[in-house]
């Protein structure tokens, strides 16, 4: 557990850690090179550096936090990664489960593997469990319609990193869309038409907008604002006591 400095979310919880490069939004992987800087600092969950592995100690985690979190799983890995076991996914989520309190917020690129443990009836989708899919381009929108199709109660698109517009979404079922620019050494290009758009889009379907970063080399300087304000929403969270 660690408290994140991402905006849309509190602290990180990597009960997974390692992946590998699925499609274009992973070429310059900032989980990557973080593993291999916590891996010289002689972090031992990190001694293998960006092999998928897994950490049964941390589905303790959870239960030690003493106020209600805003949670992003597996910052450092996808859950989804076909070398991690479905029991064990099973294991995180009913971890989640049993922490209703808390909100548990993931993401995943492997979309397909989701909606097949979905579809088989391996997840129990408790109302604090927030899925979402990465989709930087128009290669990608699959992702989408297989998230759609799960019973996740809570569904949003990172579109983090944006390196391409994304006209015509499909958000009937899209709770949150999250966009952002890339950022480090050599960050592909995010044009301010594609955001716009994709927040207009929002707008028109009722889903909440996020709006991260302009990102580039200095992703500090070119700050959050969207047309000289920031956009924070975020869908409700829901209390065990409203259901």
């Amino acid at each position: 557990m660690a408290q994140s400095s991402i905006e849309w979310t509190e602290m990180t919880w990597n009960p997974t850690t390692g992946c590998t490069k699925v499609s274009a939004g992973c070429k310059f992987c900032y989980a990557e090179v973080m593993s291999k800087r916590l891996k010289a600092m002689g972090v031992e969950k990190y001694k293998d550096n960006f092999k998928v592995r897994i950490h049964e100690k941390e589905l303790d985690t959870p239960s030690k936090w003493k106020s209600p979190k805003i949670v992003f799983v597996n910052s450092m890995s996808d859950l989804f990664h076909p070398n991690i076991p479905v029991d064990f996914i099973q294991r995180v989520f009913k971890v989640m489960n049993n922490h209703p309190q808390h909100v548990f917020q993931i993401l995943t690129k492997r979309a397909d593997v989701l909606n097949y443990y979905d579809a088989e009836g391996w997840l129990e989708w408790s109302h604090n469990i927030w899925m979402g899919v990465s989709v930087e381009d128009e290669r990608v929108t699959e992702r989408i319609d297989l998230l759609s199709q799960t019973n996740a109660r809570t569904k949003f698109l990172s579109c983090e990193p944006l390196i391409g517009p994304l006209d015509n979404l499909n958000l009937q079922n899209i709770d949150w869309v999250i966009v952002g620019g890339e950022s480090g050494h050599k960050p592909r290009p995010m044009e301010p038409e594609w955001v716009e758009d994709i927040k207009n889009q929002c707008l028109e379907n009722d889903t909440k907008f996020f709006f991260k970063q302009w990102g580039g080399t200095n992703k500090k300087k070119t700050g959050r604002e969207l047309n000289g304000r920031t956009w924070d929403q975020m869908p409700e969270i829901i209390q065990e006591s409203q259901i």
